[in-house]
């Protein structure tokens, strides 16, 4: 299949061509700002789907709302009527329209006079045309300072720069770039086209927040790798928020320290935190070194050994009942501990011992559920 992406170098256009650029049965043709209208009717003769993503939102002249919006579709319209009328091929559209076009503004005026021209070639030669009208879009590759909150949020914070709030109650309604790709391929790929309550195509899900809300998250990311507690990154806007704060991050802050303890028994790192899951850390041993010693009430934890040998040590607080058994970074295995027995762990071999653990909840000093007694 061969598909035209117009505004292929823009922010859409950039998350769209490198998802079909993963396909090996998808061919793009760029139309970008630098290229004439003129060049369309050629183009389009040899194509068989239109993603229409150019647009004009910030001019330096009013005038190129016109030239950029409603031109350029009157355009692309006139090159798919003529081929629908000349051979029968009716080539489907995809339109991203904005939510500002029903308002009365030079803006909104423009996608709403690019809705209707489209509108009028479906309307005439059945061509499929699906017009989304998009709510606030971001992601990867959003220019910041320009028309995206989320954009201007994540860049300035990961440089650490000033953002500026005028009303931190101020709701915004979002969509994930991702999300707005995948229902675009979808219907490329013959998908049933679903409209949303206003009868133009949709793309789920769309999220809800506020503009101080989401200024709130997006610091909370930074100052994570000082506290090293992540927040609920899985899912959701989280998610998808998350991954677009990284993807502003400078090349230089790839990477970040996180506090490491040493003593005479080896050292101690913790990695990560998390709200409602634990935490994980590291620690080394040297050669015949023992760690441990302790028990817990209800805290557990899984032990992996990545590297070296040890001997893992276990006697139950009341029935005195010990167990003991041996794993080294050879074989993948987790060491458990459980509530109401002591354990200790031993290096026995003859290297360091380094050993990956997981705690359900996160060490809390005045409530550590941790009691000294070694095996």
């Amino acid at each position: 299949m061969k598909v035209l992406v117009t505004g292929a170098n823009g922010f859409l256009g950039q998350n769209l061509r490198l998802r079909l650029g993963e396909r090996k049965d998808v061919e793009v043709v760029r139309f970008t700002r630098g290229d004439d209208i003129s060049q369309l009717s050629a183009l389009v003769g040899t194509i068989d789907f239109v993603f229409h993503l150019a647009g004009v939102n910030r001019p330096r002249e009013p005038q190129e709302f016109t030239s950029g919006n409603v031109d350029l579709t009157n355009a692309l319209a006139q090159a798919v009527t003529r081929m629908a009328e000349s051979t029968g091929r009716r080539i489907p559209i995809v339109y991203a329209s904005s939510t500002q076009a029903v308002r009365d503004n030079p803006y909104g005026q423009s996608k709403r006079a690019a809705e209707l021209a489209l509108l009028s070639a479906t309307g005439r030669h059945q061509i499929p045309v699906h017009i989304f009208r998009l709510p606030n879009v971001f992601g990867k590759w959003c220019k910041p300072n320009y028309n995206s909150a989320v954009a201007t949020f994540c860049h300035n914070v990961a440089r650490g720069l000033p953002i500026q709030i005028n009303d931190p109650t101020a709701p915004l309604t979002l969509v994930y770039v991702d999300d707005v790709v995948q229902r675009f391929v979808e219907l490329m790929d013959g998908a049933d086209p679903v409209a949303g309550p206003d009868g133009f195509a949709a793309v789920a899900p769309q999220y809800t927040s506020t503009v101080g809300e989401l200024a709130r998250k997006i610091q909370a990311f930074k100052e994570s790798r000082t506290t090293l507690v992540t927040d609920r990154v899985g899912g959701g806007l989280t998610r998808a928020l998350y991954a677009t704060y990284v993807s502003y991050l400078p090349v230089d802050s790839f990477n970040y320290d996180i506090p490491q303890y040493g003593d005479a028994r080896g050292m101690f790192v913790e990695v990560l935190k998390t709200p409602d899951s634990g935490q994980f850390s590291f620690f080394t041993a040297h050669p015949g070194i023992t760690r441990g010693g302790h028990y817990h009430h209800t805290k557990t934890e899984k032990f992996l050994v990545i590297k070296g040998k040890a001997c893992f040590k276990f006697r139950h607080m009341y029935s005195g009942q010990r167990h003991e058994l041996t794993t080294s970074g050879e074989k993948a295995e987790i060491v458990e501990t459980v509530p109401g027995w002591t354990h200790d762990i031993t290096n026995v071999g003859e290297e360091e011992l380094v050993v990956v653990l997981w705690a359900n909840e996160v060490f809390d000093r005045n409530h550590p559920d941790t009691f000294a007694c070694p095996v």
